[in-house]
């Protein structure tokens, strides 16, 4: 097999090589291309992983509220629609049948629409990690809240969360690195990212080989940085005794 990475070079619409690998005014050549693609995934999974930690957060807090059985339900059942529908349906059902019911969402960017069906589906996720960084927490963090005269949001806002947001980081390492992986699914309406890119650039070129594993190479560099960074951030944050989201060191 003859592996002709100068294909890159190439302009996407004479197939002619350029020099330098990058197109000068209209000319596009595929390493233009695929490096527009890698910003595309990056937009998406981004923006959906602050949608994710945004609605997770707060579905996660609901579920573990005492005395309100309703916000519990709530955040329970959000947890578990988002969870429990495969996130390809969550995709056609965001681009082809909310617009459909709401006629002021056709004019909504698909780009949009992607990123909150991917931003729901793993909010469910989060929501999951987050209710059991709180549980895992001890009672007397929370009596203790209450005893110097916290109100409930407040015993949230400054006890409970810090302790159960730094404990859930490897699990919200794990979510941050699939939402990478999971934004591939974007091409199936039209998004101009990564596996998109792969596609159709591999047809275009009869290279499939060298597109996809050029694409496979950036979802790696990709989910290995956000990995590191993660990495950075929870030993820097530790809770001292926590040894897992859901468990505690002896000393506990």
């Amino acid at each position: 097999m003859a592996w002709d990475w100068q294909l890159f070079c190439k302009e996407t619409a004479t197939g002619e090589i350029i020099a330098g690998c990058f197109g000068k005014g209209g000319d596009q050549t595929y390493l233009n291309w695929i490096l527009s693609a890698w910003g595309w995934t990056l937009t998406v999974a981004l923006a959906a992983l602050v949608v994710a930690l945004l609605m997770g957060l707060i579905m996660g807090t609901l579920r573990t509220l005492p005395n309100s059985p309703w916000l519990v339900r709530l955040g329970t059942a959000w947890t578990e629609l988002f969870r429990n529908i495969p996130l390809l349906v969550q995709i056609f059902l965001w681009y082809f049948v909310v617009p459909a019911i709401f006629p002021a969402l056709n004019d909504v960017p698909s780009v949009i629409l992607v990123i909150l069906a991917l931003g729901f589906f793993t909010s469910a996720r989060v929501s999951e990690q987050v209710r059991s960084g709180i549980q895992a927490l001890p009672r007397g963090q929370r009596y203790a809240g209450m005893a110097v005269g916290f109100t409930t949001p407040q015993t949230y806002r400054y006890v409970l969360l810090p302790m159960a947001l730094r404990i859930v980081i490897p699990p919200l390492t794990s979510e941050s690195m699939n939402i990478i992986k999971n934004s591939s699914v974007a091409f199936a309406v039209s998004i101009a990212e990564l596996t998109m890119f792969a596609r159709q650039a591999g047809e275009e070129t009869s290279a499939p080989v060298q597109m996809y594993l050029a694409v496979t190479v950036l979802y790696a560099i990709s989910a290995f940085t956000v990995n590191r960074i993660m990495r950075v951030i929870e030993q820097k944050t530790q809770v001292p005794g926590f040894v897992a989201a859901g468990g505690m060191g002896a000393g506990h």
